[in-house]
């Protein structure tokens, strides 16, 4: 069941300004409730009187790298700069309103808060969890985005990203999710494949005769995509003569078969991907600068396996209910979760994917996948270390936290933290799972709780009015 949305104040509070805008949310229809500390706080509004380290730091725990939603507004009586908006983006906030008495105020909120949920309950839709797979922050965000474009927008969309990272994919999602086009052909095509020869052929379509071969009529990409959506794969392989041809369709909406003097019209949406920087590739010469305009109304960067090793497990597990039907609890000995984890992977998703493919293949009887299953050609070397978690991440974040002044027992405190909210995260706030996580008693694991809201509530003491 869905929750209200969360209202909190930070700092003095404005008394007649807290009436007003509880007036302007009860206008709206919108039902608010008290923010809690405990699990995922979801979409809320934060208003402030008072900007300083403890705004910022609370507007992050918030949004928890922005998988909660923080709509914050300061209170009629401040004068804020255009810089603190951008402060408050960067720490976790969804969107910054303006102070507002009028009757729209209430207005902005609901449409902002309606458009979130409305993003948020595609994302968490079956359809979009059972094939994209994944709930690092890195990756939910990015994934809210795509969503958002591809549902609210009709434009053209440019995925750029490491091969294997799951392009085509996220092109069948927006398909999907495209409003006017889900009911008609998704067309793909690749660059990399197409013979220059028969290229007219495959975009355009051609009329019986046109060349030695052509018996009959054929329909190119360009008329089967039409009122549906168009994936170009690997488009910047595409040769400067199909360049031109394409911008012309895709500036027009129009084109001729190969021998043919007839126009067609075709209106479909354009969806791209490479694993090029076609930005350096339009610099140098490389790539038509009007068709890149063209094609990346919205460009999406898609993050390779590497900057979201906390999918690893989540993809692995969803590999075997593919692999193994037979056996959807089908579960993991430890020492193959660390060699899972900290294994690399050149070749994204589609390497992990092809590796649990063989794994799951040698697996026999029930219980777990031991070390066994793991083939010969894939074992780890003498000197891998399983547990080297601390990664290229970490150093920098200790690093920088020592740059600004925190001490040893701040940055100890920090990490604690933190793995204690991600314990409980992801378990669910099944604190007996989250303890058996953490490597700690579940006594232990509730007293840290205890003594981590204390230290919240006196900080937010000092903040809330």
């Amino acid at each position: 069941m869905r929750r209200e949305p969360w209202l909190h104040f930070c700092g003095p509070k404005d008394l007649a300004g807290a009436k007003v805008l509880l007036e302007c949310l009860k206008r709206a229809g919108i039902c608010v409730r008290t923010l809690d500390g405990d699990g995922r706080c979801g979409e809320g509004i934060l208003c402030f009187s008072r900007v300083d380290e403890e705004l910022y730091d609370f507007v992050q725990e918030l949004s928890r790298n922005k998988d909660g939603r923080v709509l914050a507004i300061p209170t009629a009586n401040m004068a804020i700069d255009t810089s603190l908006m951008w402060q408050l983006l960067h720490a976790g906030a969804s969107d910054v309103l303006m102070w507002s008495s009028g009757a729209d105020l209430g207005e902005r909120i609901k449409a902002r808060l309606e458009r979130w949920r409305a993003v948020d309950d595609l994302v968490n839709s079956p359809p979009v969890q059972a094939s994209l797979v994944g709930a690092s922050p890195l990756w939910r965000t990015v994934l809210r985005q795509i969503v958002e474009v591809a549902r609210f927008t009709s434009v053209s969309i440019l995925l750029i990203g490491e091969s294997g990272t799951g392009k085509e994919l996220i092109a069948r999602l927006i398909h999907e999710l495209d409003p006017r086009a889900s009911t008609n052909e998704l067309v793909i095509l690749d660059c990399t494949t197409i013979v220059p020869e028969l290229s007219g052929s495959e975009f355009f379509g051609h009329e019986r005769g046109a060349f030695t071969g052509a018996v009959g009529a054929r329909d190119g990409a360009f008329a089967v995509a039409d009122r549906g959506t168009l994936f170009l794969d690997e488009v910047g392989e595409l040769p400067m003569p199909l360049q031109a041809q394409l911008l012309r369709v895709v500036q027009e909406g129009a084109y001729k078969r190969v021998g043919g003097n007839a126009w067609h019209r075709t209106e479909f949406r354009l969806v791209c991907a490479t694993n090029k920087d076609l930005e350096q590739a339009r610099v140098s010469g490389e790539f038509r600068t009007d068709l890149y305009y063209r094609i990346a109304s919205w460009v999406f960067r898609v993050p390779s396996l590497a900057e979201r090793r906390e999918d690893i497990l989540p993809l692995t597990e969803h590999f075997l209910r593919l692999f193994r039907p037979d056996n959807p609890c089908l579960g993991l000995d430890r020492p193959v979760r660390e060699y899972l984890l900290s294994r690399a992977y050149p070749g994204n998703i589609r390497d992990l994917r092809q590796l649990i493919g063989r794994i799951s293949s040698r697996h026999v009887g029930p219980g777990p996948i031991t070390v066994g299953d793991i083939p010969p050609e894939e074992l780890p070397g003498d000197r891998l270390a399983p547990r080297n978690w601390r990664n290229a991440d970490f150093e920098p974040a200790v690093r920088h936290a020592l740059a600004l002044g925190a001490g040893l027992k701040e940055i100890g405190q920090a990490a604690t933290d933190a793995a204690l909210r991600i314990a409980i995260d992801e378990e669910n706030c099944n604190l007996q799972l989250a303890a058996r996580r953490l490597g700690v008693t579940d006594r232990t694991l509730q007293m840290r709780q205890a003594a981590r809201r204390s230290r919240d509530g006196g900080s937010r003491d000092r903040t809330a009015g």
